[in-house]
């Protein structure tokens, strides 16, 4: 069976499970504990509640091991069955757990994810063919997973994606250009919507401080004309008709190499197998899993990369 007392003791095999090396769990555990007491008041204490507060059965696993099930089951994303024979435990258990857990990871994720500050001084050599871009950035993309096919057939065809040739969810990621970290991530929506669509709906240029600027890919055509003073820009699209200039070319191959920050990050994410696999939780809770994993990517970048 899997405890975290005797998991730490092999840290490869933990940081493969988890995707967290043991101290970046750890640090975990202390920002999680005083949220999981609340909750754990909350639920002891609620009207309906026919036992004393401390009646009934303890949990069948402790606080660090209902984390650890936690993580693991976004990290490798196994049936709540073969979790409950990892973990010695029973399948509803799982459930119970996940329940408990998810919504204190997804609030911890978003206590990670702030957006860049103009007031910090930044080192970075920029390109001259990009002087026209704001130094400082969110790079904003979107990324879809498939779902579950909705039984009726009307709903099911709003989640079908042309692109994917399949039902999905889609998902934005907006990071910060210098580190990669996670800053924004709204609500999930359909597959067929489109990239403009939804950052339009999350409000996300109208809450970038002043003087941040917002990049795209071409999905983002027009972008300037969302953002509050203009501070936006997506690679140059090719004349209709016409060869593509030798500077449109030079500047895209530029652009991209500023933009790439926002695939890797997302590449992180979906190493998550509960954002890359099908889900199989009838698309509920996805915002919420999304969340989640980009908490748990941020801790990765702040302990493992150099900062600005």
């Amino acid at each position: 069976m899997i405890y975290y007392a005797y998991l730490r003791r092999f840290p490869k095999v933990f940081l493969s499970m988890s995707g967290l090396r043991v101290s970046e769990f750890d640090q975990l555990l202390d920002d999680l504990a005083p949220a999981y007491g609340q909750a754990e008041q909350k639920r002891l204490s609620r009207p309906k509640r026919q036992r004393a507060l401390g009646g009934g059965p303890d949990f069948a696993l402790a606080y660090r091991d209902q984390v650890l099930l936690t993580v693991i089951w976004l990290r490798v994303y196994p049936t709540h069955e073969v979790l409950a024979f990892l973990f010695g435990v029973s399948d509803s258990s799982v459930s119970r757990c996940i329940a408990r857990l998810l919504p204190l990871l997804e609030a911890s994720g978003r206590d990670t994810m702030r957006l860049p500050d103009p007031g910090k001084k930044h080192r970075r050599e920029l390109d001259d063919l990009l002087q026209a871009i704001p130094e400082l950035n969110v790079v904003i993309d979107t990324f879809e997973q498939r779902v579950q096919r909705p039984r009726d057939r009307a709903e099911a065809d709003t989640y079908y994606s042309g692109k994917q040739k399949r039902h999905t969810l889609r998902s934005q990621v907006a990071v910060h250009d210098l580190t990669g970290e996670v800053v924004d991530i709204p609500e999930s929506v359909r597959g067929p919507t489109a990239d403009i669509t939804l950052l339009k709906h999350s409000a996300l240029l109208s809450r970038l401080p002043e003087g941040v600027g917002a990049l795209g890919d071409l999905a983002y055509v027009g972008l300037a004309a969302w953002h509050p003073t203009g501070l936006a820009a997506t690679p140059r699209r090719k004349p209709r008709g016409k060869e593509r200039p030798a500077e449109d070319v030079a500047y895209n191959r530029a652009f991209a190499k500023r933009r790439i920050i926002v695939e890797h990050t997302i590449g992180r994410m979906r190493r998550y197998q509960a954002l890359a696999q099908t889900d199989r939780n009838h698309r509920r809770a996805h915002t919420a899993r999304t969340r989640a994993v980009a908490g748990l990517v941020n801790r990765q970048i702040r302990s493992r990369l150099p900062r600005y």
